[in-house]
């Protein structure tokens, strides 16, 4: 039967919900009734090689046209197949001036290797992308920051506030995690940079003298957690954080975590 275009775009759906291509042709039926077409497991497999070729074409695309002024740099573990150590996805989400956010690229790395993070930093300038974001943001943690200088110096940069929040409590007792936790949110939560400065100033004098690493580990980065302040404040929520990345990839783990075992390493 022939396909509408609402079908085609239903398909790909279905697919990156989680539904194995032996339940096509059931979950179809439930959505459409009578007007199930038949898809036999061999036409949804010849189906999934169509949309293969298509990410193919689109990894290798032309960035010329295209400009960033922020990108969020992030390193997402998938475990798609029945292995013991889950595979790490290193991601460059963009946003244009118009504020459209966009998925640059993407690739299989190791999260904290600089040379992972060059190799796809030097492939979207290859392809066009010539004028460097005005920030990043990102985890300390990550390989990105070295490649970052080196293939877009001009590019500040803007620690991610969920992580650091998370390696600072990391290093007091839980018995002081929730006011630790709600101090911090002082800082990254002030109206000003003066008064995300002052909120610092005030945590160092409170937690300091007693928990000393928990101290540093924030003011080590101090430039690169406030940087935000610099831009415009309707853009402040948008930048404290690589949740840009975490929402886009929500439905990626789950099409993984339902077929785990089911996928090769080049779908998954």
């Amino acid at each position: 039967a022939r396909r509408t275009r609402s079908l085609d775009a239903l398909l790909p759906v279905l697919y990156l919900r989680g539904i194995s291509t032996g339940d096509f042709q059931e979950a179809l039926s439930a959505l459409l009734g009578r007007d199930a077409p038949n898809l036999s497991p061999a036409v949804v497999t010849r189906l999934t090689a169509t949309w293969a070729d298509e990410y193919t074409r689109w990894q290798g695309r032309d960035l010329s046209a295209r400009r960033y002024v922020y990108v969020w740099a992030d390193g997402v573990y998938l475990q798609a197949r029945m292995e013991d150590q889950a595979e790490c996805m290193l991601v460059l989400i963009g946003a244009t001036p118009e504020g459209r956010k966009e998925l640059v690229g993407f690739q299989v790395g190791v999260r904290e290797s600089a040379q992972s993070w060059r190799e796809l930093l030097v492939d979207v300038k290859r392809r066009g992308l010539s004028i460097a974001p005005e920030i990043a943001v990102g985890d300390g943690a990550l390989g990105f920051w070295k490649a970052l200088d080196e293939v877009f110096p001009g590019t500040r940069h803007q620690r991610c506030w969920v992580h650091k929040t998370a390696n600072v409590l990391n290093k007091a007792p839980k018995s002081v995690q929730g006011a630790m936790k709600a101090d911090l949110r002082e800082i990254h939560a002030a109206p000003t940079r003066a008064a995300a400065e002052t909120a610092m100033a005030v945590f160092v004098e409170k937690y300091g003298a007693k928990y000393a690493r928990a101290a540093e580990c924030l003011t080590k980065d101090r430039e690169a957690l406030l940087a935000f302040f610099d831009l415009p404040a309707e853009h402040w929520d948008h930048l404290r954080t690589t949740n840009p990345i975490e929402s886009v990839f929500a439905t990626v783990r789950h099409r993984t975590v339902r077929t785990k075992g089911a996928l090769s390493p080049i779908t998954a």
